[in-house]
């Protein structure tokens, strides 16, 4: 199944203050993404190598920049593999992200 929807972008980064105290950061952006659920074969090949694959998002590539968190109708998901589709579509295979 196929859809079209908005997911966020999530780039998590650290700060450290004047004491020498380190805060985790995190910053997001949404974009429109064409989600598909991940393909039988997919699926049994990640679960082969301890994954657990849920999601495909395909995306602008011009809207990516090596984001490994990927947040979707409110749960978060990490990025597994991005594999360039074309010259212009980045497509992100994700799993359910644990402890994010």
């Amino acid at each position: 199944m196929t859809k079209i929807n908005k997911i966020k972008l999530i780039t998590q980064t650290s700060d450290q203050d004047e004491i020498g105290q380190i805060t985790p950061k995190e910053t997001s952006k949404e974009i429109i993404a064409e989600v598909v659920n991940v393909s039988r074969t997919e699926f049994m090949e990640g679960s082969q190598n301890g994954l657990s694959p849920a999601f495909s998002f395909r995306i602008s590539s011009f809207g990516y920049s090596g984001e490994k968190t990927v947040e979707y109708l409110g749960a978060r998901y990490e990025v597994y593999r991005a594999y360039e589709a074309d010259q212009n579509y980045i497509e992100l295979y994700c799993q359910f992200a644990v402890g994010v």
